[in-house]
């Protein structure tokens, strides 16, 4: 039996589920979205969005609370029931943007904060949370919403290793049971998320090295400490002794993305700097990846005889999306949508915070397709031209809307 005709022995596919929005949400929608991509505000910074969405949810009569690091909120809709074992869905959705410029030259909507852009589309990420909770809200007024539902407006998604661990420590998985989210994706057509079971995106740390010794003369270098060798040796040895270490398969990697060291073309120098990315595919090997890296590295100074002080700064670990929440979002969107609006997603070697929650919880992300069908441009994540098509957010609530009412674990 299809997926699409599964689901369609629990509701009438797709009329029979409540949860659509209306067109005057929808433009609410879109002019919410737009007023937060004008006003991009950087991590731990979000104040003017934290203010506005607080603002709209106790319009809708709800009671938001300002997460304990001054930014971001958590809001219920429903009261859960603390003998309740099955423990609430939460909807989670980032609020902070990027230090880059916005470039788009023509858009009404453009950024009004030099060198800040909403170019990750967290605006986008906030909006459809927004309105899956007020949609969620009315539904739950009329008595037509099963369970309790958490929203989660978490702050710093782009602060190394996030502002998952403070929402966390604020308490916003108290309770919960299962956690979805979903990411823009500008390879996927509006009106599309792509699904993947198992880790979705990559574990991203960051490294840094400092290399000492005494220096001296070009003509005499063995009586000096060669930094300039030594750190040359580190950064082409260390990633292909970690590499060794590991299953191939987890795709761990140490690059490179600055070396500097010395002043001058007769002078052996006495400091080296490196600083670069260690990013993986699989959580066991991330778990394992700081003292194989460390190990690496002390090899190699040790042989060039440098003292070596090692920075190794955890990042996120991958997203691993669980299966049977992952199936929950596919038979949400085949409920709204049909099967044909779901695709296979592949792996991304991007970091996401949302790993930090599922480390506590079962939970997935989907991929929401936010490129306009038939575009020929190529946008990419994390550039000044970023920008998304808006239908993605009728697709977002209702995929999170859905996702609520058929989340009827025993």
């Amino acid at each position: 039996m299809s997926r699409e005709a599964e689901v369609a022995e629990v509701v009438d596919v797709p009329e029979a589920l409540p949860g659509t929005l209306s067109d005057e949400l929808r433009g609410e929608l879109i002019a919410f979205r737009r007023d937060l991509h004008m006003h991009p505000e950087l991590g731990n910074q979000e104040f003017r969005t934290t203010a506005a969405i607080k603002a709209r949810l106790e319009r809708a009569g709800l009671a938001p609370r300002v997460l304990d690091t001054g930014t971001g909120l958590v809001c219920d809709i429903g009261s859960p029931d603390a003998e309740e074992q099955r423990g609430v869905l939460a909807l989670r959705a980032d609020i902070d943007a990027l230090p880059i410029p916005d470039t788009k030259a023509g858009a009404p909507y453009r950024s009004t904060v030099p060198d800040r852009a909403h170019a990750c589309g967290h605006d986008v990420h906030t909006t459809v949370v927004l309105g899956a909770g007020l949609v969620l809200a009315e539904l739950h007024e009329q008595g037509r919403l099963p369970y309790p539902v958490r929203l989660i407006f978490q702050p710093a998604e782009e602060v190394l290793p996030g502002g998952a661990p403070d929402a966390i420590e604020s308490g916003v998985l108290d309770g919960v049971g299962r956690i979805i989210a979903v990411h823009c994706d500008p390879r996927v057509d509006a009106g599309r998320i792509g699904l993947r079971q198992g880790p979705i995106t990559s574990a991203c740390d960051r490294l840094e090295v400092a290399l000492d010794g005494p220096g001296g003369h070009t003509a005499r270098p063995h009586l000096t400490t060669d930094l300039v060798t030594a750190a040359a040796k580190v950064v082409t040895d260390v990633p292909a002794l970690v590499a060794r270490r590991v299953d191939a398969r987890s795709g761990l990697a140490v690059t490179w993305g600055r070396i500097e060291s010395g002043h001058a073309c007769n002078v052996v120098p006495q400091h080296a700097e490196l600083s670069g990315t260690v990013r993986c595919l699989d959580l066991d090997a991330w778990r394992a990846a700081p003292d194989l890296v460390h190990g690496a590295i002390q090899e190699i100074a040790d042989l060039h005889r440098a003292k070596s002080e090692i920075n190794y700064i955890r990042g996120v670990p991958p997203v691993v999306n669980d299966p049977a929440v992952t199936e929950l979002l596919a038979d949400a969107m085949t409920a709204r949508r049909g099967a044909a609006g779901i695709e296979d997603t592949e792996q991304s070697l991007g970091g996401e915070d949302f790993s930090w929650y599922l480390e506590h919880v079962p939970g997935a992300m989907a991929r929401l397709g936010v490129r306009t069908p038939g575009e020929r441009t190529v946008r990419d994540l994390h550039q000044g031209d970023f920008d998304a098509d808006e239908h993605a957010i009728t697709v977002g609530v209702e995929l999170f809307t859905a996702a609520a009412l058929l989340d009827v674990r025993p």
